[in-house]
């Protein structure tokens, strides 16, 4: 599901990449973000609540609120709605708050 034309709006999409979603292989245009990659093939879920693991779908688009965080690239807490796609992105569901990685 994905707007293909407006009135007002021109879209410049890059081109087709693949990415993994889950295990599961998805395409989407690069530099588009992944959220947005992922609401487009029909992906509605991007992560659950900690306390009720009731689920969060895409919510305010712009990085202020929790919805999207997943974990991409191996690496946790990613706000998936302003981060762009890049082709091979390995994007998975984040259980709770992730882990806190070390950095060298």
């Amino acid at each position: 599901m994905r707007i293909e034309e407006h009135p007002i709006i021109s879209f410049k999409r890059g081109k087709i990449v693949s990415f993994f979603f889950n295990g599961q292989e998805y395409k989407g245009y690069e530099g588009e973000t992944i959220a947005a990659a992922l609401h487009a093939a029909g992906v509605k879920v991007l992560s659950r609540s900690h306390k009720l693991k009731r689920p969060r779908g895409f919510f305010c688009a712009i990085g202020n609120c929790s919805s999207c965080l997943m974990k991409v690239n191996g690496v946790y807490n990613v706000r998936t709605c302003v981060t762009p796609l890049q082709e091979g992105d390995v994007v998975e569901m984040q259980e709770g708050r992730g882990e806190i990685l070390a950095q060298n």
